[in-house]
């Protein structure tokens, strides 16, 4: 796997994690967290907040990276 994608990966999968919990958290203090986190509503939310954050986050991170180490 290309250093590329490893990187759009590692960064695109923390901003969908992060994302997905703060944006759950406000609904789970109205209904629970346990009824907000174990459900398929959240799962999908997760599953598409990491791919966005893989393909659009990731890959602008990296085009920024690049650009800092080709200043350099």
């Amino acid at each position: 796997m290309s250093e590329r994608w490893k990187y759009q990966i590692k960064s695109g999968s923390f901003f969908g994690l992060i994302l997905t919990i703060a944006s759950s958290l406000f609904k789970a203090l109205d209904i629970g967290f346990v009824a907000e986190y174990v459900s398929l509503q959240f799962l999908l939310k997760l599953i598409v907040y990491i791919l966005v954050g893989i393909f659009f986050v990731g890959y602008f991170n990296w085009k920024a990276k690049i650009k800092k180490d080709s200043e350099k």
